[in-house]
């Protein structure tokens, strides 16, 4: 197996940076109510890049703190780490892989660090998933009995679930609403083997004009294999034989010889590469779903929007670069103000699953606590990270984040316009931004107990109850936060935000220290499934 030597061996906290991080943390803090006053500090924290925006003005450090953690990231040689990525070294040592997610949306580029060979496979099998998204929105795929394919079921775990259906759920209604016709192809996803997940998407559905994505890749997820046995006796028991199941299922794995002698045809199983990390797949051929569900073109703009991104982190300055900054602030809230979670609040309903997908992505990187060369980290990692829709999150678990005991760090992401075709659109948004920025406001200001105590005495209330009520009614404040803002939902800032959640995970892996494309926590239950079947066969 190759290897790479760990491009950083010391414990973190040998850095000087890292020192003097600990004592600017020792040193009183200003609250955020005085540190929001400062002349010029919405434009000092900000950033833009391949169209998001970054407000992190509600962080609680200032430009001495930026400095270091920026200092730190040189120490621990963050972009000298993005750029061995890049080039395709084996940054996945432990298992001797190069990871080049970042191939699958920039092989179009000229030159790639990657090679020539390699960006022709890529271009060559993005070719053929899209000639089979079209192949199926067309009609000219047909099932069985010669019927168009109505109805895609995605059979898929993890990462070759979680992205697809999440970009699916944010860009179908777009999609939609632009088009003069809706998209002729309903996609569907089972990822649980509980035998009601897949009841669930199969009922009402017709066999004869139902397609099945199977994604594994290795091919021996038991989870998948389960609903692909299931889908494949559902299709034989309505008639379909065994001779002309291919008409209805397509693989995708990086080991096509086991789809093979599974029954899928060479001509419909597309292939990803062992350099391809579930969580990071989405542009690869586990994208498929998206294809088939908003087209080829609009595909292809996602990748587009994540090349962009790309680019951005590879070129922009320290002090504007989204990844960089992104992870930099949350080692700060992580490691020196002591807060173990990242709540991530997305206020465009199409997002409602991009904090899942994030959070697969985060802590399935991140969740170690071994450095690269064995020894054990000195420091804490991953986050615990969590969330959902913003306002309904206000109406659920924002109580504990005002007034709770635990400090929660918040990225909020907004849209400043959106393009939803309802007559009272505008209205709706209104709502939408207006409860966004006050929750950023509230979180970052709290209200202390003198103003508390005059609110309520202002609404009447007797000076006893007013003595009464003051510590229930106060709210300390100083939350970190940032705020990430798209112009809109679109499939290229979508893209952007998803290469920008990757890079930040990539680049708090370099500062700790851990690699961050294994995840043998993972399969560790899955060998001890394996052994507990074996068992008692």
């Amino acid at each position: 197996m190759p290897s790479l030597s760990p491009p950083v061996v010391e414990p973190v906290v040998q850095c000087p940076a890292w020192s003097r991080l600990m004592h600017l943390a020792a040193l009183p803090q200003p609250h955020l109510r005085e540190r929001l006053q400062q002349a010029g500090r919405a434009e000092t924290f900000r950033a833009e890049g391949a169209g998001l925006a970054l407000d992190f003005s509600r962080q609680c450090l200032d430009e001495a703190t930026l400095d270091a953690l920026l200092s730190l990231a040189d120490e621990r040689g963050v972009m000298a780490q993005a750029q061995a990525m890049f080039a395709g070294e084996p940054i996945n040592a432990t298992e001797g892989r190069a990871v080049l997610h970042v191939a699958l949306r920039g092989s179009d580029q000229p030159n790639p660090p990657w090679g020539e060979p390699l960006a022709a496979e890529v271009r060559a099998e993005l070719d053929r998933v899209c000639h089979a998204a079209d192949a199926l929105r067309s009609g000219a795929w047909r099932g069985h009995t010669g019927e168009r394919i109505t109805d895609v079921v995605n059979l898929g775990i993890g990462g070759s679930d979680l992205g697809p259906r999440m970009v699916c759920e944010a860009l179908v209604p777009l999609v939609n609403a632009t088009s003069p016709e809706p998209a002729p192809l309903r996609v569907h996803f089972a990822s649980n083997p509980d035998a009601w997940s897949l009841h669930t998407v199969l009922a009402g559905l017709d066999p004869a004009r139902t397609a099945f994505v199977v994604q594994s890749k290795t091919f021996a997820t038991q989870e998948t294999l389960t609903l692909a046995a299931s889908a494949r006796a559902w299709m034989l028991a309505a008639g379909c034989s065994t001779a002309q199941l291919p008409a209805h299922f397509l693989a995708v794995t990086a080991r096509p010889e086991r789809a093979h002698a599974l029954g899928f045809t060479p001509e419909r199983t597309l292939r990803i590469w062992d350099w391809v990390g579930g969580r990071y797949s989405v542009w690869s051929a586990i994208g498929l779903p998206v294809a088939i569900a908003v087209g080829s073109a609009v595909f292809r703009q996602l990748l587009a929007g994540g090349r962009a991104m790309d680019a951005h982190f590879l070129a922009a300055p320290p002090r504007r670069n989204l990844p960089l900054l992104m992870a930099m602030l949350g080692v700060w809230n992580r490691n020196f103000l002591r807060a173990p979670t990242q709540l991530i609040v997305p206020y465009a309903s199409l997002l409602s699953r991009f904090v899942p997908f994030v959070q697969q992505m985060d802590m399935e990187s991140n969740g170690k606590s071994t450095q690269v060369d064995g020894q054990p980290v000195a420091v804490g990692t991953g986050p615990i990270v969590w969330g959902g829709l913003g306002i309904d999150g206000q109406h659920a678990y924002f109580q504990l984040v005002h007034q709770g005991s635990h400090r929660i760090p918040v990225d909020f992401i907004g849209e400043r316009h959106s393009r939803a075709p309802l007559p009272l659109a505008a209205e709706h948004h209104r709502v939408v931004l207006l409860n966004l920025n006050a929750q950023a406001q509230a979180l970052a200001l709290g209200r202390d107990a003198e103003a508390t105590a005059a609110e309520l005495r202002a609404s009447g209330r007797p000076e006893d109850e007013v003595q009464r009520l003051v510590p229930h009614r106060t709210f300390r404040g100083d939350v970190p936060s940032n705020i990430l803002w798209m112009d809109t939902l679109t499939p290229q800032s979508l893209g952007a935000l998803i290469a920008l959640h990757e890079h930040k995970v990539f680049c708090q892996a370099a500062v700790w220290g851990i690699h961050a494309f294994d995840q043998w926590g993972v399969e560790l239950g899955k060998s001890m499934a394996q052994a507990m079947e074996r068992q008692h066969v």
